[in-house]
């Protein structure tokens, strides 16, 4: 529930870039699998699904906000080599981290909206571990290899995600190992 109008705008706009971001990933999956780069693709799809859960954690907060509105919210787009779709998702990524997670938090604070503080939190801490890993994956592109890796965990309440296994609880929203889902 949200009780304040700037709040609630801010909520808005998270949804709808978490939304396109989790589309534009889907297709830079694709992408990066047409070239050969299951790893990368695996990535794209582990981090779409975190998306999808941020997205829906702000939309729940929205809860008693009904009608329609003109939502503004920063979005790449274009379809490009693997490497570069990892570049812009890093800048997606840290653009959130650095910019708008942090605003937006402070808004909320300011504004007492307890439920938006914890839903941009959430958020924010995952997209750090999506900026490393796609750094990573960049690294290993650059060096003319897939990124290795077998799978991707994503916790189901927050987005976080970590390579390979589950640690025995989210170091972000605390849920125990059984909450992620597997990516393989």
């Amino acid at each position: 529930m949200v009780n304040n109008e700037m709040t609630a705008e801010n909520l808005r706009s998270a949804f709808a870039g978490e939304s396109q971001a989790y589309q534009r990933y889907q297709v830079w999956s694709n992408k990066a699998e047409e070239e050969g780069f299951p790893g990368v693709g695996l990535l794209f799809k582990a981090v779409a699904f975190a998306e999808q859960i941020h997205a829906g954690n702000h939309f729940g907060v929205l809860e008693n906000v009904k009608g329609d509105f003109l939502v503004a919210a920063g979005a790449g787009f274009g379809i490009g080599e693997t490497a570069e779709n990892l570049k812009d998702a890093i800048a997606g990524e840290k653009h959130e981290i650095e910019q708008m997670y942090p605003a937006f938090s402070q808004v909320a604070k300011n504004q007492k909206e307890s439920e938006a503080i914890k839903s941009f939190h959430y958020a924010l801490e995952a997209e750090k571990a999506h900026a490393e890993l796609f750094s990573r994956a960049k690294e290993a592109l650059d060096s003319g290899q897939d990124f290795e890796v077998d799978s991707f965990q994503v916790c189901k309440d927050c987005g976080y995600t970590v390579k390979e296994e589950a640690p025995d609880k989210c170091p972000v929203c605390g849920k125990e190992a059984e909450s992620f889902r597997k990516f393989a």
